[in-house]
């Protein structure tokens, strides 16, 4: 099962691999739902599953499905349950709570995955229980690193690992993630490559 979330600025090794299962898709601003990614891991099996925003700007794709979701709604696709869940901005106007965007909580063999999407320190991260996190951490449209870590250690305490994204590439460096992997103390935190 391969499951890509936001799929941007895709490696090389990722590129041509049509080789998608299932794409989340947090919201529709461009860094999030790139047709020109899209194109490079999709195929005609591919089940697509967005927020409710996005489902007119995909429809020209060919794939098996595309579903719009909701923050509080559930799917199952493929034998995945996945649960949308609220991701907004409570300090910045760039995700606003009224647009529905959303971050996704996917259930795999027993452990709950937890994409926070474009999202500020929200009291409903309290509530996602997740085994692992990603959080982004960039600042400007999301988080800095500081209110991750505060929103990670407080509020989403990841059994297992935090991952930090949404750097590096329209804003943040890895600095951001450094600072952030300071920070964290109730789980390890293990930072990407982009390869």
């Amino acid at each position: 099962m391969t499951v890509y979330i936001d799929p941007y600025q895709l490696a090389s090794k990722y590129q041509k691999q049509n080789d998608a299962d299932v794409v989340l898709l947090t919201h529709d601003h461009f860094d999030h739902l790139s047709i020109d990614d899209l194109k490079q891991i999709i195929n005609n099996n591919t089940s697509i599953l967005s927020a409710t925003e996005c489902v007119k700007k995909l429809a020209g794709l060919k794939v098996k499905e595309i579903s719009g979701i909701k923050p509080g709604e559930k799917s199952i696709i493929k034998g995945l349950t996945i649960e949308a869940v609220p991701a907004y901005n409570i300090n910045k106007k760039f995700h606003p709570k009224s647009d529905g965007k959303v971050g996704f909580i996917i259930r795999i063999n027993e452990k709950r995955i937890y994409h926070a999407g474009d999202a500020d320190l929200i009291p409903e991260m309290e509530s996602v229980d997740p085994d692992i996190a990603l959080v982004p951490v960039s600042g400007t449209y999301v988080m800095t690193a500081e209110e991750a870590a505060k929103a990670v250690n407080e509020l989403i305490r990841p059994k297992k690992v935090v991952i930090p994204m949404h750097y590096n590439a329209v804003v943040g460096t890895e600095e951001d993630a450094k600072k952030f992997k300071k920070l964290v103390n109730v789980c390890k935190v293990e930072i990407l490559s982009k390869d």
